[in-house]
């Protein structure tokens, strides 16, 4: 298969540092809007756009990206929505978008029926935080089925042994954690993030994208000096939440300058 995700990431390389994903909640504050902010990042320096589905126990997100999740579930969000806004966003841009979901909603909607969703609507991949490759036989297969990527989380406390195993498993990229804990932009990201990442290219990982704790076109530029990709959610929930689409396209913009070579 030919990964969209690792095309992009690739393309983004050779022409600059590399590339910026960006991660917004599904049908926040509204449907309408979710579409316009997912268009204005991509517009705006954003190599990749990062999903997430709204979820009611959200146990890995920040207060930031909580909030916006409640919003859009009090909104009357629900995942019909989730393929509706990747079909309208994919209708005027073309940049990959993977799903961040929790499982117990993937399952809720069944396996296969998720994925053949997902890739009518040209989805490109599933990022599964709270899924590990030992317990992730049917999706393997069921994402091989469908040509989707597969993308699993390494932390600073996995084993050697357990990083090798994610990086077999992971298509995509592999989502590197850089800080034990939720998400949310930090002052500075944990210098484990780098030590993390240079594992991960010990055990053969080509692709590692470092999330959790980037919120500045510096820290964009730092990530990128030793990892293949850096991925900012909060501060982009955050500009939507305060300024609307304009807000989060400029933030965009700024963050993006960190991948300039």
């Amino acid at each position: 298969m030919v990964s969209q995700v690792e095309q992009a990431i690739d393309r983004a390389r050779a022409e600059r540092r590399g590339p910026l994903i960006g991660y917004l909640p599904a049908g926040f504050p509204d449907v309408d809007t979710s579409v316009a902010a997912a268009v204005a990042i991509a517009r705006n320096g954003v190599d990749i756009i990062e999903f997430g589905v709204p979820y009611s126990d959200p146990v890995m997100d920040g207060p930031v990206i909580q909030a916006a999740c409640q919003t859009a579930l009090r909104n009357g969000f629900h995942t019909n929505q989730l393929f509706e806004v990747i079909e309208r966003v994919r209708a005027e841009i073309e940049v990959p978008i993977v799903v961040m979901g929790y499982w117990n909603l993937i399952l809720q909607r069944g396996v296969e029926r998720f994925a053949a969703d997902l890739k009518s609507v040209g989805g490109a991949g599933l990022v599964t935080p709270d899924l590990i490759p030992d317990e992730a036989g049917e999706w393997i297969a069921v994402s091989d089925k469908y040509d989707l990527d597969r993308i699993f989380l390494a932390a600073p406390t996995s084993s050697d042994e357990r990083l090798r195993k994610i990086t077999e498993a992971s298509r995509g990229f592999v989502y590197t954690v850089s800080t034990m804990g939720i998400t949310g932009a930090r002052a500075d990201v944990d210098r484990a993030a780098r030590v993390l990442a240079d594992r991960l290219h010990g055990v053969g990982c080509e692709r590692a994208c470092v999330g959790i704790g980037i919120s500045t076109g510096d820290q964009v530029r730092d990530v990128l000096g030793y990892a293949e990709g850096a991925i900012v959610g909060s501060a982009l929930v955050r500009s939507l939440t305060e300024g609307g689409v304009d807000a989060v396209g400029r933030t965009a913009a700024d963050l993006a300058k960190g991948t300039l070579n």
